[in-house]
This record gives structure tokens, C-alpha cells and sequence, in this order.
């Protein structure tokens, strides 16, 4: 075997061997940290300013109990592997209040990239939370301890109407660095990108996956057209199901270690990022062993084109 398929064996071997769980967490942090510290970081810059951001970022909406100390040692294993960004909303529950917490005990927050969502009145797709606009946006500071967020995105298209002229204000003062927009239904894409068109936007936030590519025919052209940057929701599958689930029982390919890749999940993040209009990715996580395996991703070689066309045809024929 290659060093790289050693690697790859002796991963998978310890994280699914009940018997061997304790040493394989051990193991397994010391093999991907090793990897990670060994391969060049991967980061991005956002069109509207030329900030370089890294590609591997997080969604926290299974942020839930503050008293899960777990979770605190997942942004502090980020923030050790490079990882910058993180995604929250207003409409996540405790996220917001957990990050704020955790960063201001680990005093990391200035070294974060905080992204967080609101909506408007009426606007929110679920129930259970009445405070919309200011008073939201006012309440994630609250709770993320922070007087300031890099980035602040309407909450489904909804919102955008009624929001924009204030996120335009508190961009302008100063209390958020960027503004977005977000949606995860390919069918509001025609809405997104006049949305795109019509408004002075940092960034948007779409569901894109090696197994869901329809934002790569029609967002991210306007997005190199405009210079908005892109983050992506669900990497590793949204509403059509888990690639996860599907890649289980499938052998990784041989060739995925010519990207510095060791794991599926790897394999369907590397390929989100290295498309061209993409800015960062932030697949869900509440695990050290997910970040750090995730974080991976935001490591090493690039796909070029060729490489995506194959990781696309591979992928095609193995899901059919």
C-alpha cells in the first residue's frame, strides 16, 4: 500500500471498531492533525472586499445545550486546523448563545468569521420566534457576546424585501462587515438571482452538493458576474439525502488521494469548494471527530476541471 492508503485504511479500520473506540478517537485526532498541519491551508478571497477567508467553515444548527462542553472543543479544534467561519441564525435555537459563550471562553472570537441570519415579521418559515429586524439582530449580538458580526444574510427570500434597507445600515455602521441572502430551494433560484441582480449583496448562501449541482447552471454565473461571493449550505447533501448514506458500503476511490483525500466526506467537500464562484462551505457538525475530519477538506491539492468531470462521473455511477 501507499503512505496515503495506509492512511486511509487505518481511519476507517479505527472508527469502526467498537472495540478499539477509545484509542481510535486518540488516534484518529493525532493522524488528522498530523495531516492537517503537514498540508497548506485553503482560503478563498470574497470578491466585494479581497478578504481571504478559509474554504472549510461550520453550520451550527445542532448547536443546542450550552452545558455540552463538546461543542466548545469543536471550535477550538477549528480554530486549531485553520477553520474560520461559522454559520448561525437567529431561528437556531441556542446556537447563537452557545457560540457566544464558548468563543468568549476560549477568547478566539476575534480570530472567528461570524455569519449569522435574521428575518422579518411574518417572514419565518417556522414558528416559535416572535422578535424579527432590529430586535433580532440586537438579540444575536446578545447572545453571540460580540458588539459586531462579519456577516449578516436575510433568512429565506421572504426577509429580503423588508430587511435590505437595514442590513444596508448596519452595514454602514459598522455592526456587520457583509450582507447575504439565503435560500436552500433550488425552485426560489430565479427570485435569488434577482435578488442578486438587484441589490448590493456580499454573498449568498445556496444548497450545492456533488449530488445537487443546479446552482452551478444558474447562481454561480451571476455571482462571478457580480462578485458575490458564495457560501454553501449542506455540502454534503440537503433535501435529496444524505451522500454519506449513500457512499456507505462503497469503497473511496485510489485516485482521491492525488487531492490530499481520505475520507467521503472529504471527497464531496473538496469538490463543493473547488468550483470557481464558491467562496466557503460550511457543512453541520457537532462532533470533534466530524470537524477535524471536515476541516481536512480545507487542506491540500485543489481539483482542477478535469479532476471535478471526474469526480462527477465516478460519483454518477456509483449513486445510479
Amino acid at each position: 500500500m501507499t503512505e496515503s492508503t495506509d492512511r486511509r485504511y487505518s481511519r476507517r479500520e479505527i472508527l469502526r471498531t467498537g472495540t478499539l473506540a477509545g484509542l481510535g478517537t486518540m488516534l484518529t485526532h493525532s493522524l488528522l492533525a498530523a495531516d492537517a498541519t503537514s498540508l497548506p491551508l485553503i482560503t478563498k478571497k470574497i470578491p466585494s472586499s479581497g478578504q481571504a477567508i478559509p474554504v472549510m467553515g461550520l453550520g451550527t444548527n445542532q448547536f443546542h445545550d450550552p452545558a455540552n462542553t463538546e461543542l466548545r472543543d469543536l471550535l477550538l479544534r477549528m480554530q486549531q486546523l485553520g477553520g474560520k467561519v461559522i454559520d448561525t441564525a437567529a431561528m437556531y435555537g441556542q446556537s447563537e448563545a452557545v457560540i457566544g459563550q464558548d468563543l468568549t471562553q476560549l477568547g478566539i472570537r476575534d480570530q472567528m468569521f461570524i455569519a449569522t441570519k435574521f428575518n422579518a415579521a411574518g417572514a419565518t418559515r417556522w414558528g416559535g420566534d416572535d422578535v424579527s429586524g432590529q430586535a433580532s439582530f440586537d438579540r444575536s449580538l446578545v447572545r453571540l457576546k460580540t458588539d459586531h458580526v462579519e456577516l449578516l444574510m436575510a433568512h429565506y427570500l421572504d426577509s429580503v424585501e423588508p430587511l435590505m434597507p437595514l442590513m444596508q445600515q448596519l452595514k454602514k455602521a459598522g455592526k456587520t462587515r457583509y450582507i447575504g441572502i439565503t435560500t436552500v430551494s433550488e425552485q426560489e433560484h430565479p427570485r435569488l438571482i434577482e435578488y442578486m441582480r438587484k441589490y448590493p449583496i456580499d454573498f449568498v448562501q445556496v444548497d450545492y452538493s456533488l449530488g445537487n449541482r443546479e446552482a452551478a447552471a444558474s447562481v454561480f454565473p451571476v455571482a462571478l458576474e457580480r462578485k458575490i461571493a458564495v457560501m454553501i449550505a449542506v455540502p454534503l447533501g440537503g433535501h435529496r439525502g444524505s451522500l454519506l448514506g449513500q457512499a456507505n458500503g462503497h469503497e473511496l476511490p485510489a485516485w482521491a488521494a492525488d487531492i490530499d483525500v481520505s475520507s467521503w466526506s472529504q471527497f464531496f467537500l473538496k469538490y463543493v469548494i473547488s468550483h470557481p464562484a464558491v467562496t466557503c462551505a460550511i457543512p453541520g457538525s457537532s462532533k470533534v471527530q466530524h470537524i477535524e475530519d471536515n476541516q481536512m477538506a480545507g487542506h491540500g491539492r485543489v481539483p482542477d476541471t478535469a479532476f471535478r468531470n471526474r469526480m462527477e462521473q465516478y460519483w454518477d455511477k456509483l449513486s445510479a
